[in-house]
């Protein structure tokens, strides 16, 4: 007996989420780069977990649209 897959994002939701996956993704990318160029200490690099976590939630959650 299958369940029937029921979804709660409407497209709206969906492209939200996206777009949050993207942002998170960017600052990221920004972060990375700027400590890179600043030379910060190996721990500081922890701090990029966080948008990149936003980032990855973003687009997971748009992907299946939950």
């Amino acid at each position: 007996m299958a369940v029937p897959l029921v979804t709660n994002l409407e497209s709206r939701g969906r492209r939200r989420r996206s777009l949050m996956g993207v942002a998170g993704l960017a600052l990221t990318l920004v972060l990375a780069a700027g400590f890179a160029l600043f030379g910060l200490a190996r721990g500081a690099r922890l701090v990029l977990f966080v948008p990149l976590l936003v980032a990855a939630l973003g687009f997971l959650q748009a992907h299946g649209s939950t």
